[in-house]
C-alpha cells in the first residue's frame, strides 16, 4: 500500500475514532478496536518512511 493512500486511512480512522468517542466511552470495544486499528495503519506507515 502506497503512503499517500495509507496517509488517507490513517486519517479516515481517526475520524472514525473520535466519532466513536462521543458516543461511546473511551474503553468501549468500538473506541478500543478503532485505536488499535489507527494504531496498526501509523505502524504500517513509520515502516515504510524508514
Amino acid at each position: 500500500m502506497g503512503k499517500s493512500v495509507l496517509l488517507e486511512k490513517i486519517e479516515e480512522c481517526r475520524k472514525e475514532m473520535i466519532t466513536l468517542s462521543h458516543s461511546h466511552a473511551l474503553t468501549s470495544e468500538a473506541v478500543i478496536s478503532s485505536s488499535l486499528k489507527l494504531d496498526r495503519l501509523i505502524n504500517e506507515y513509520q515502516n515504510q518512511v524508514q
